[in-house]
């Protein structure tokens, strides 16, 4: 009776295609991984820039005045005159009347490259970074309906953002670039 059972060939063949095939198998994972990291980093990013977006244009849509300017050195907004051209590193929004203790400031600190917003409220201030690898540093303008940049402050202007992000080649990932354009206007023109 002859044995049953494979030969030392055999078995070598069989294990070095079993061996190939678990490595393609654990490659395409690893890709598949890859590329869903990928993937929910720009899909995260898309979503803040929505919904930052939408909140600014949110608050310049209700406010009650809203002003171009740049942010100072030691922190401080400082707004432009009229017949200087209306574009700047910030922008300065009074939600209300009451200018005291109530104001919104977006703006771009260009020593660390981060985007902020800085709210006053009668109960503090407190100031938040809402996205960092910004390249630009004029941020807002102050345009007309056709898209001049104004050299007054109108009261029918456009406000223009644009927010320009660089990110760094990394390890297995390119570099990669983004710019984000929006514009808005007040609701309520007085």
């Amino acid at each position: 009776m002859p044995d049953k059972g494979f030969t030392l060939p055999e078995i070598l063949i069989a294990m070095t295609v079993f061996l190939l095939v678990v490595a393609g198998i654990i490659t395409a994972n690893l890709f598949g991984l890859k590329m869903f990291q990928v993937n929910v980093t720009k899909l995260n990013v898309t979503t803040w820039s929505r919904e930052t977006v939408q909140k600014i244009t949110a608050e310049v849509h209700a406010c009650d005045t809203v002003y171009v300017g740049n942010i100072t050195t030691n922190g401080v907004f400082e707004g432009l005159l009229d017949g200087e051209t209306q574009q700047g590193t910030a922008l300065l929004i009074y939600p209300t009347t009451n200018t005291n203790n109530n104001y919104i400031v977006y703006f771009i600190n260009p020593s660390d490259e981060t985007f902020r917003q800085t709210v006053a409220a009668p109960s503090g201030t407190n100031t938040v970074i809402l996205a960092d690898s910004v390249t630009n540093t004029i941020a807002f303008t102050a345009q007309d309906f056709s898209g001049n940049v104004l050299t007054n402050s109108q009261n029918n202007r456009v406000i223009h953002l644009t927010l320009e992000f660089y990110q760094p080649a990394r390890f297995m990932v390119g570099a990669d670039y983004y710019k984000i354009e929006t514009s808005m206007t007040r609701r309520t023109l007085q």
